[in-house]
């Protein structure tokens, strides 16, 4: 039988920051929770949506070709396929991500806080 995830709980267990965690999957789409700190780097996602959700703190989304977002607790965002955007967090912030399974986690960039779609499945 399965149980509920509680998101908030899952992101709060979590040790590194930038550094998601797969914790459920419907259809096409995995759902991810992260601890974020700092700035994750410039990138885009050429083919796939990204949804973020806050579920404690404050995240900033920087783009490129439009205003800044700014979310706090209980907001989610949509970035569109192809927009090159930045996450930032000044302060420890708890985050749950919807995206499809071929979402690479820094889009079109590699850093060393890049971690793999296999990394993000864990043990």
């Amino acid at each position: 039988m399965q149980t509920g995830v509680d998101l908030t709980v899952a992101a709060k267990a979590l040790t590194e920051h930038w550094s998601p965690r797969v914790v459920g999957r419907v259809n096409d789409q995995y759902v991810k929770v992260a601890k974020v700190k700092g700035r994750l780097a410039w990138h885009a996602h050429e083919k796939e949506d990204e949804l973020f959700l806050v579920l404690d703190g404050v995240l900033v989304l920087e783009f490129e070709d439009r205003a800044t977002v700014t979310l706090m607790a209980g907001e989610m965002y949509v970035v569109p396929r192809g927009v090159r955007h930045n996450p930032i967090a000044e302060e420890e912030c708890l985050v749950a991500l919807v995206e499809t399974v071929t979402t690479q986690h820094t889009g079109d960039v590699q850093t060393p806080l890049t971690r793999s779609i296999a990394e993000q499945l864990g043990p």
